[in-house]
């Protein structure tokens, strides 16, 4: 029997690399226990309008919000509409009004007088102060919205009113700038204010000042922005001052999570600004306008607490629901949201208040590097080990790889070098992993069948085993991806649909070089590789070979279509409700081709290999089993999971993988037998 040697300065290296990894993914983990509290948002407006058709008192509305935990109230820009709606100011289109008064319907005085001084011109804007302190504040805005040469400034009988030259139908409509009084009531009432200004155009420094001094007027009550529209506030030249402007106040930036969980709702000028503000920066999560109505109020506290626990959500914006929960109003009905998801948050010793950000963090270059070095030196051994290389080789790739990935890490954040070192990670050690299983079984199975106690011993000590192998990509993907950006999911893990499908090509080859599938080529001899591929190509293509490969195209598409972020397959519904199950019931939800498929399929392994089952059934539980080695370690690609919960899903899934994989060998086992006795006796019986 041919012996694979593993070279032991390969081996040394990888285990340099691991102690680096665990040193960078234990300053990781401390970094994101100080990233733990959840700032509960919903907007002042809706509130609003729920007290409003509630007929409540808006004052009483907010007790029972700050009492059930809310911790914020968004506050946007205000418009002409809005104001005029308030009682703040009446604006009128002049057009209608030069309508009115020449067909005699215009009757008040004061707007007879208006047309008849003659300064009335068609398509222009009357806005009139109704005597209230906030005229000056309206004049301000559209000075800055629409320029102060379209505006013509007038003052009778102490009476102040603008004619400013523009579309009524858009102007009413325009935003114009943050209102001081909605966020002093905010402040009155004990709630932080979540800003959500617009960008100007042709955006200049006064315009930026502006909206921070307005901030100032209500103290320090207002601790995040959150961007309405395409742009950033001071896109495109003007970033530096906002980020300035933002860092003196410890306001911090609002980035709204996209709809598929991945990265972020884009907006121009985000990111930029979220690296001059040194990641001053919170993941923000929005139920969608069209989902949130198909779900129950429960439901929706499940998605809001889970997000914030798996994947670094800090705001949690909470939109109010149409239609009221039985025998409940609306504000009642908001109460109960946001008490749930308060209360499901603390059920997970999640704490609630101003949302916390990331500090700034990169990993040591040095520690990078020898992340890296371990990573090739992994690539090294898997090929010695696949088709044995001359040590002097080995060692000239170890050198070239290291270098071409290695130097980079000294220049800057190398972000495409660690990029690739992850990738490497992932889909290298889950193969390792099973290939040292491999040779394990060939050094040491039985040549004559086993007792089921053997198998079930072999199974689950050799799968704590693999499954700790694996674990190092793991370790070494989620250290070496560990900067603010990543954790943030500025940037992200590129490869996904490698990591599924690679691992399984490579594992395919490696079992070749250790058993014969096909008889006439010698097993024990890995340099007739090539011949074994050749024979799996000109294999007689049965029927029933064509079925098989039939239903190894769909499951491959299932099993593809199925990872990433994008639509692709969609998840049935009794996997839905175990998703749910399981979360509820476990810290850490296990994924399915984990327990479900690949660690029960490796005490599967055990039970063909020893029972001297065909080749082929061994062979495909050992390419089972390699998918969950493989979902093992790309679960850290998950940068915005905790560490500590990406390690603890792992475990998960391999306690109950183990245990389902038990009962699928004690079920084959007992089949077993009921054939051999069926079998015995059937010709006593004829």
């Amino acid at each position: 029997m041919l012996v694979f040697r593993y070279n032991r300065i390969l081996v040394a290296l990888i285990v340099l690399g691991l102690v680096a990894a665990l040193a960078v993914c234990w300053q990781r983990d401390k970094i994101e226990r100080m990233n733990t509290q959840v700032e509960i948002v919903s907007d002042y407006e809706e509130i609003v309008e729920m007290a409003r058709i509630d007929g409540i008192p808006l004052q009483a509305a907010l007790r029972q919000l700050k009492a059930a935990g809310l911790t914020s109230l968004a506050i946007y820009e205000t418009t002409l509409e809005k104001l005029a709606a308030e009682g703040v100011v009446t604006a009128v289109s002049t057009t209608q009004m030069l309508h009115s008064y020449h067909a005699g319907t215009l009757n008040n005085w004061w707007w007879r007088n208006e047309v008849e001084s003659g300064r009335l011109a068609a398509g222009q804007v009357y806005v009139l102060d109704r005597e209230t302190d906030r005229f000056a504040e309206v004049q301000s805005d559209l000075e800055r919205r629409v320029g102060k040469h379209r505006i013509k400034y007038y003052n009778e009988g102490g009476r102040r009113f603008l004619i400013v030259d523009a579309p009524f139908e858009s102007l009413i409509k325009w935003n114009l700038g943050l209102p001081v009084a909605e966020m002093q009531t905010a402040a009155s009432n004990g709630f932080l204010v979540l800003a959500r200004p617009t960008n100007y155009l042709k955006v200049t420094p006064d315009d930026v000042r502006a909206v921070f001094e307005r901030i100032d007027s209500v103290g320090s009550a207002v601790t995040g922005l959150y961007f309405v529209g395409e742009e950033v506030l001071g896109f495109p030249n003007q970033l530096p001052l906002v980020a300035a402007e933002m860092k003196k106040r410890g306001i911090t930036l609002g980035m709204l999570e996209h709809y598929t969980q991945l990265q972020f709702n884009m907006q121009d000028g985000m990111f930029d600004l979220a690296r001059l503000s040194d990641y001053s920066v919170a993941r923000l999560h929005q139920l969608l306008k069209v989902e949130q109505p198909k779900l129950s109020v429960q439901e929706a506290v499940h998605r809001q607490v889970l997000g914030s626990r798996e994947r670094n959500i800090r705001m949690q914006y909470l939109k109010m629901y149409q239609r009221p929960l039985p025998g409940k109003n609306l504000t009642e009905t908001h109460v109960a949201y946001v008490s749930g998801v308060k209360q499901g948050l603390e059920s997970f010793d999640v704490p609630t208040g101003p949302a916390t950000v990331f500090v700034s963090y990169r990993p040591q270059p040095l520690l990078l590097l020898l992340i890296t070095i371990g990573m090739v030196a992994a690539a090294v051994l898997l090929a010695s080990v696949a088709v044995p290389l001359p040590r002097r080789l080995q060692y000239g790739l170890l050198v070239l790889g290291s270098l071409i990935l290695g130097v980079p890490l000294f220049f800057g954040r190398a972000v495409l070098v660690r990029q690739v070192t992850a990738l490497g990670s992932a889909t290298l050690f889950p193969v390792l992993a099973m290939t040292w299983q491999l040779d394990c079984w060939r050094a040491s199975a039985p040549r004559g069948g086993a007792p089921v106690w053997r198998i079930l011993r072999d199974g689950l000590t050799g799968i704590s085993r693999t499954f700790l192998l694996a674990l190092i990509g793991g370790v070494y993907l989620a250290a070496v991806l560990a900067d603010t950006e990543f954790l943030l999911e500025m940037e992200i893990f590129r490869g996904v649909k490698l990591t599924f499908v690679l691992p399984l090509l490579l594992i395919s080859i490696v079992y070749l070089t250790r058993f014969n599938l096909f008889p006439g080529v010698d097993a024990d001899d890995s340099r007739h590789l090539w011949a074994k591929l050749l024979h799996v190509l000109d294999y007689p293509a049965y029927i029933k070979t064509l079925l098989a490969f039939g239903a190894a195209a769909g499951v491959a598409y299932v099993f593809v279509g199925r990872s990433g972020h994008s639509a692709g397959v969609p998840v049935p519904e009794i996997e839905i409700k175990l998703r749910r199950f399981l979360e509820v019931t476990m810290y850490a939800r296990p994924r399915e081709k984990e327990f479900l498929i690949g660690h029960p399929a490796f005490l599967m392994a055990v039970m063909a290999l020893y029972r001297n089952w065909p080749r082929f059934f061994h062979f495909a539980f050992v390419v089972a089993a390699t998918i969950a080695q493989g979902s093992l370690v790309e679960t850290f690609a998950h940068m915005r999971t905790p560490f500590l919960m990406s390690l603890i899903r792992g475990a998960n899934g391999l306690l109950l993988g183990a245990l389902l994989g038990v009962v699928a060998v004690l079920t084959f086992h007992w089949l077993q037998s009921l054939t051999f006795v069926l079998g015995r006796r059937l010709p006593t019986d004829e």
